[in-house]
């Protein structure tokens, strides 16, 4: 894409900001098209705003992080920066009851859970996501972000996720070679036809929205509400991994989502938080059993 003007801000937030700590949960595998480290340390997201495609650049720089933005959805993009860094989150009322999460807390004390304030956006991934390995996942996200997103504004190598009407457009055989099969597929159709009403603020009503769609369940919920409106209570209940996690780093076994609910229930409000300390802080029982296996449904 031909080189254009960048839009600048720069925000100097009340505590150290880890800019990729805290947009880490926004790249889907390192061949993320719409996501990017450049050797300068430098975050660079591809995003498709109200206003239009957008592209922004992130670097902290002392105590003030520098942002750059390129395209229609630029201005967007520069306002959503304190948000999208964890402004709105407020971790105060956290009060860690096991030692794991006291050392997690005193370590990652300047962590915070931002948000996009892109539902659809972070929605798509989160489908393509269910019941499956990420790398099968992530394989998928890279064809169909690659074939169907646009360049993206600015002097980078990234695409724009599409937009909803693009998303309802794809073609089935598309799909299929993404990796993708018709059930999932079906879901983000479904999802991007009505993508406007999923919008908002309000978490709960986000929730009730998302999940009076056919295909999108508990989970699928939560991580969307995890990333979009930076929910710190959103649990990935359902989740291959996360029961294990919080069980073996809380009581030392195993537990299933039950058992999770009740060892989170102390942490209500919070319990997002929980689960992303844990693990960020590595806690994983050991692998005895087979793993998920990766499939490829284009050989189907």
């Amino acid at each position: 894409m031909l080189a254009q003007e960048a839009r600048t801000r720069t925000w100097r937030p009340p505590w150290p900001v880890d800019v990729g700590l805290t947009l880490s949960p926004h790249r889907r595998g390192t061949g993320d098209p719409a996501f990017a480290i450049t050797p300068d340390g430098a975050v660079w997201r591809a995003s498709t705003t109200p206003d239009g495609p957008g592209t922004l650049r992130l670097l902290a720089c002392g105590a003030q992080i520098e942002a750059e933005a390129w395209g229609p959805g630029a201005s967007w993009l520069l306002d959503g920066v304190p948000e999208l860094l964890g402004a709105a989150d407020d971790p105060s009322s956290f009060r860690p009851e096991h030692e794991i999460l006291r050392q997690a807390a005193i370590r990652l004390r300047h962590f915070r859970i931002g948000r996009t304030r892109n539902v659809f956006e972070a929605l798509v991934p989160a489908v393509l996501e269910q019941k499956v390995v990420g790398k099968e996942a992530w394989r998928a996200w890279r064809y169909l972000v690659r074939e169907f997103g646009e360049p993206a504004p600015g002097p980078l190598d990234l695409r724009v996720p599409p937009p909803p009407r693009t998303w309802v457009m794809i073609p089935s055989w598309e799909w299929h070679k993404s990796g993708i099969e018709a059930v999932r597929a079906r879901t983000i159709i479904g999802a991007a036809r009505v993508a406007s009403r999923l919008e908002g603020d309000d978490t709960e009503e986000v929730d009730r929205r998302l999940r009076s769609l056919r295909g999108i369940g508990v989970w699928t919920s939560a991580e969307a509400r995890q990333r979009a409106l930076g929910d710190a209570d959103a649990v990935s209940v359902g989740d291959y991994h996360i029961p294990g996690i919080v069980g073996w780093a809380l009581t030392g076994r195993k537990v299933d989502d039950a058992g999770m609910l009740e060892l989170l229930a102390p942490y209500a409000g919070h319990r997002y938080r929980v689960t992303r300390m844990l693990e960020l802080s590595g806690a994983a029982p050991p692998r005895r059993g087979p793993r998920m296996p990766v499939r490829d449904y284009r050989r189907f």
